[in-house]
């Protein structure tokens, strides 16, 4: 009987120490590269550097997304050739194909929002002096403007509004061209310039009242041109657009005050009344058709009307 037979487990001593010089590396698999492949074509190598540039573009730039989806264009057009041309690679033309598309249509997309918004010459003053200071995208200005408001015209001595006649429901309007004046019951208030609400004092009440009447007469001192919205169509716009929302309620509010300033000085004059520029306070949540109910309750005649305006005069003082 042989007891020097071999045993199936092999024992390695201790201390011994394998010669890694003389072994032979074995391939985790098949497909593990034994030798490194040619460096591929100058195109394949630009296309990648397109992505990366792309890729670590600052996302506080401002044409963030179009530098972005214009380099990852140029990238597949690149990949296409490539895997065309050099390659004969079918699967990579078909993918990167794909790509591009992709990334084109994006890229054309933001092309277009960016594209220059042309607004009508008879509202780029409108624009410029009321909406594009408080930062109101031209393109939203423009979606204002152009779906449920027109522009009319008055000749002189034509009345916008008749006071207990003339609906306050139905319109809200800006003045672009000429000069209007306001009075009740034949006593003057104030005039109204370009750029300024109409009958704001009216849509603020409205808000709280139906029904209401015009309680001022308003007629056109020169050849006037307005922009008249919907009121129901603009309030309903203005509610899905919170935005310009608060910019409405700031700048009626501001014309408002600017009004009961122009009461308090009637001679105030459009250079003077440019120079108002205060912060809507109390007295812009006040409706003007509460004090013109005020002038009517306090007296029908002209001492009335006096009383009145030396009374706003005194609280404009106390302000100060």
């Amino acid at each position: 009987m042989n007891t020097t037979a071999m045993s199936p487990l092999t024992v390695t001593p201790l201390g011994f120490i394998p010669d890694l010089k003389n072994a032979t590396l074995v391939p985790f698999n098949e497909t593990a590269c034994e030798n490194w492949k040619e460096i591929h074509h100058l195109v394949f190598h630009v296309a990648n550097i397109c992505f990366a540039v792309g890729l670590v573009i600052p996302t506080t730039l401002n044409l963030h997304m179009i530098f972005l989806r214009g380099l990852l264009t140029i990238g597949c057009a690149l990949f296409i050739i490539w895997a065309t041309l050099y390659r004969c690679a079918l699967d990579i033309m078909i993918w990167n194909s794909v790509f591009l598309v992709v990334n084109l249509l994006h890229f054309i997309y933001l092309l277009y929002k960016r594209r220059p918004i042309k607004i009508e010459k008879e509202l780029s003053s409108l624009y410029r002096r009321m909406f594009e200071p408080l930062h109101v995208p031209p393109e939203l200005f423009q979606r204002l403007t152009g779906q449920f408001c027109n522009i009319q015209t008055l000749k002189t001595g034509q009345a916008y509004a008749a006071e207990d006649k003339t609906s306050v429901d139905d319109r809200l309007s800006i003045l672009l061209k000429g000069k209007m004046k306001v009075s009740y019951r034949g006593h003057f208030l104030h005039n109204i310039y370009p750029c300024a609400f109409i009958d704001s004092p009216e849509f603020r009440s409205t808000q709280m009242n139906r029904g209401e009447k015009f309680q001022v007469t308003i007629i056109a001192d020169d050849n006037c041109k307005f922009l008249c919205w919907s009121r129901e169509r603009l309030t309903y716009f203005l509610e899905s657009e919170p935005f310009l929302y608060e910019i409405f309620k700031y700048l009626i509010g501001k014309d408002i005050t600017n009004k009961l300033y122009s009461l308090n000085d009637p001679t105030l004059n459009d250079k003077a009344s440019k120079k108002i520029d205060r912060q809507p306070s109390l007295c812009s949540q006040l409706s003007v058709m509460q004090m013109r109910n005020s002038i009517a309750s306090t007296s029908d005649s002209e001492d009335g009307l006096q009383m009145f305006l030396r009374g706003t005069s005194s609280a404009s003082s106390l302000r100060s």
